[in-house]
């Protein structure tokens, strides 16, 4: 073994080293050695480093439903969302337009059969009770899945009322068919699919944010509500009736509009929940019906 020498710097071979556990041969010492740092959480942002990132954006605790969570936009993507927030968005919209033609399909066909055949077209008429009885009915089942959750998130609880519901809407449709003539029926049946078309693509499409105007919407459908129960009272002319369903026509067109933004989310400012897939199905039907009967009347209205 070599020896080691003390010059002025260090130790070289010629004399046995003095024992100085934890020095090197130039005299330094090791550095301490107290272990690993104490773990004390995420560095001090005072220092520069930056914030966390919360593990929010597409992950979910283990067992719990992520329709439950709220899906903020990721800062890492320049706003955007992140893929799983687009894909749950995705598949919630492919669930609502799936209810949706499923409902437009029974009241197609029921509104078919009270439009085409006769006896069941001039029973209908002579029994007008039939018709306040859906009404009752259908104002029953939509006040109690807009007042109870588990009326319209709980399923199959959720389908059997939003069946119910479309049934009765079904029938009032069919009873109000059967005043108007066949021709009327059916071009009114084509004009609102293609507005319905043409309002669903704007509303993918705009920059415009309609879910800013719930409010505003919200007044004008009560007003039209009003004047609708004034009418019953007192004599309409024909142009008035042309007047009163123009507008409710126009106020339901943005009523789609308005319900279709609130479905997509996105960079909107407001947005409805994954889980309101039956709520959402429920308000876009209601405003297709609506917008359908005011058409109706538009074109029947402009022909007397």
């Amino acid at each position: 073994m070599a020896a080691w020498q003390q010059t002025p710097t260090g130790y070289y071979p010629g004399q046995p080293a003095p024992p100085q556990p934890g020095f090197y041969p130039d005299g330094s010492g090791y550095p301490k050695q107290p272990g690993y740092p104490q773990q004390q959480g995420y560095p001090n942002q005072s220092q520069g480093f930056p914030p966390p990132i919360p593990p929010t954006f597409g992950h979910f605790p283990p067992g719990s439903d992520p329709s439950m969570h709220s899906y903020p936009e990721d800062p890492l993507n320049g706003g955007n969302f992140s893929f799983s927030e687009k894909s749950i968005r995705m598949a919630f919209i492919r669930k609502v337009y799936s209810i949706l033609m499923c409902q437009l399909a029974v009241t197609l066909a029921i509104g078919a059969l009270f439009a085409t055949h006769m006896p069941t077209r001039n029973y209908v008429k002579s029994h007008p009770g039939l018709w306040w009885v859906a009404f009752i009915f259908a104002i029953v089942t939509l006040l109690i899945m807009t007042c109870f959750d588990d009326a319209r998130r709980k399923a199959p609880l959720n389908f059997i009322f939003l069946f119910l519901f479309t049934v009765a809407e079904s029938f009032l449709v069919g009873c109000t068919v059967t005043v108007y003539k066949l021709d009327t029926v059916v071009w009114a049946v084509g004009i609102t699919a293609v507005v319905c078309l043409g309002l669903t693509i704007f509303a993918f499409q705009t920059k415009i944010d309609f879910t800013l105007m719930g409010g505003v919407l919200f007044v004008a459908v009560l007003i039209l509500f009003v004047f609708s129960l004034l009418f019953m009272f007192i004599p309409r002319t024909n142009t008035t009736t042309l007047i009163f369903a123009s507008v409710g026509a126009f106020i339901f067109s943005l009523y789609i509009v308005y319900d279709t933004q609130l479905m997509i989310g996105g960079e909107h400012k407001y947005s409805i929940s994954p889980e309101e897939y039956i709520f959402a199905s429920l308000n876009l039907y209601i405003d297709i019906i609506n917008l359908f009967l005011y058409i109706l009347t538009i074109i029947s209205s402009s022909r007397d």
